[in-house]
C-alpha cells in the first residue's frame, strides 16, 4: 500500500546488511525520465503496469546482494506475485488503513490518491490489494506504529533465521 514504508525500511535494512537498494518506483522514474505521476496522466495506468512489470524482471536479476521496495501496486500482476515469490523473500508491511490516510495526509505525489477521497480510495486499495499482498508473501510485517529501523531489525531477524544472509537465499523484497 502506499505510505506503508517500504522504501525507508529498505533503506535501512539496505544498510544493515551492507547491501545496495533498489525502489521499483524510482528505477521506472529514472528509465521514463519523468514523475511517475506524469506518466499516469500522459499513459494511463495499464501502460504503467506495463513498464512496472518490465522493470520487476530486470530488478530481480541482481549483480549483487540486494533490497528491493516496489511500488504499492505491483502485486497486481500474476506475473509480478509469481517472479516475487520465486526470486525473493517478499516481506508485507501491512498497515492500517486509517494509519495510511495519517502518513499520506500531506502527500500529492501518489497517482491513484488524486482527485479522489484518499480514505475511501486507501479502502478500495486495501480491499483490492491486501489478498494480493498476502499470496506474494513469505512473511506480513505489522507496520502500524513500529519504528523504521524496528522494522529492518525484525526483517533481518527472519532473513538470519530463514538461513537467507549466508549466501543461500533470494534478496528480501519489502512490497505493501
Amino acid at each position: 500500500m502506499p505510505g506503508s514504508g517500504k522504501s525507508s525500511v529498505a533503506r535501512q535494512l539496505g544498510r544493515s546488511l551492507g547491501w545496495a537498494v533498489v525502489d521499483t518506483d524510482h528505477a521506472i522514474e529514472s528509465r521514463i525520465g519523468m514523475p511517475i505521476r506524469d506518466f499516469f496522466s500522459l499513459h494511463g495506468e495499464p501502460a504503467f503496469r506495463d513498464l512496472e512489470t518490465e522493470v520487476l524482471a530486470h530488478c530481480l536479476q541482481p549483480t549483487e546482494p540486494t533490497v528491493l521496495a516496489t511500488g504499492g501496486g505491483i502485486v497486481l500482476r500474476d506475473v509480478n506475485r509469481d517472479a516475487l515469490r520465486a526470486r525473493s523473500k517478499v516481506f508485507y508491511l501491512r498497515t492500517s488503513v486509517e494509519e495510511l490516510v495519517r502518513r499520506l495526509r500531506h502527500d500529492t505525489s501518489r497517482p491513484l490518491l488524486q482527485g479522489v477521497d484518499p480514505r475511501q480510495k486507501l479502502h478500495e486499495l486495501y480491499a483490492q490489494r491486501d489478498p494480493l499482498y498476502r499470496k506474494a508473501a513469505h512473511y506480513v510485517v505489522e507496520a502500524h506504529r513500529p519504528s523504521v529501523m524496528g522494522m529492518a531489525h525484525w526483517i533481518q531477524m527472519q532473513l538470519e533465521l530463514g538461513g537467507h544472509l549466508n549466501g543461500q537465499g533470494a534478496a528480501p523484497t519489502l512490497s505493501a
